[in-house]
């Protein structure tokens, strides 16, 4: 997808979760089966860093991210989600999308500027708006393929 982390069409799907650690449970899972990765060694690493403090971005969006020895370079999944979810983030508001990243646990500033690139990218209204309103996994991965190579541009 881009030079800064990999997002395959299979990280990307729309889910029903009640509660952050549900949430969480879902995007390890998402995670495993997208990049064939061991489920619980994911949940473990996003639950350890969640336990640091929330990966609530704000504005309706959460960033869960972790380091990890699963992984050779920063990947991502997306779970949009059919109800938001209280993710304890800064401003209050629950979060409908909830984009994670795994990195290297050596990945040093790339993990960085990956968080960055994902940050500006739902830091939009407009993109925000139209990523919960994508008929479907197949047009919001195509919404997000075409957010990353204009920031790339």
């Amino acid at each position: 997808m881009t030079a800064i982390f990999r997002l395959v069409p299979e990280a990307v799907e729309t889910v029903t979760a009640t509660a952050k650690d549900a949430v969480l449970e879902l995007l390890a899972q998402r995670f495993s089966r997208a990049y064939d990765l061991d489920e619980a060694e994911i949940l473990r690493d996003l639950l350890e860093r969640e336990a640091l403090g929330s990966t609530g971005f704000g504005r309706g969006v959460a960033i869960p991210h972790a380091r990890s020895g699963a992984v050779k370079r920063p990947i991502a999944a997306l779970l949009r989600l059919e109800q938001p979810v209280d993710f304890a983030a800064a401003d209050g508001l629950p979060v409908d999308l909830v984009f994670g990243l795994l990195s290297p646990h050596n990945s040093g500033v790339s993990h960085l500027h990956a968080l960055a690139a994902i940050s500006r990218m739902v830091r939009s209204d407009a993109t925000h708006r139209a990523m919960t309103e994508a008929p479907n996994a197949e047009a919001l991965y195509a919404l997000i393929a075409n957010a990353t190579d204009r920031d790339a541009a």
